[in-house]
């Protein structure tokens, strides 16, 4: 199989090999693991080739979800008066 071949494939499975990931390091181990088992005789460069490029495909989906800048809790500030300026 060719890299594009595999990386649309865990693509494709993703929804079942990483139920309730959202963690992108956990997602990467978990597809390096998956890659191990199914296709021993592939290299580490090239596991982790194809482990990028299935990122980059659910990222493109929003697999992972939005993500928050900053503290989602924090107080939004105060707006400036116009008098203080």
């Amino acid at each position: 199989m060719t890299i594009p071949v595999l990386i649309t494939d865990l693509a494709t499975r993703a929804d079942d090999l990483l139920v309730g990931v959202t963690d992108r390091t956990v997602a990467r181990a978990l597809l390096q693991e998956e890659l191990t088992l199914d296709y021993p005789d592939l290299t580490p460069a090239r596991r982790a080739e194809i482990v990028a490029g299935v990122i980059t495909a659910l990222e493109r989906d929003d697999f992972f979800g939005w993500e928050f800048c900053g503290d989602p809790f924090a107080d939004e500030p105060e707006p400036a008066d116009a008098e203080d300026l």
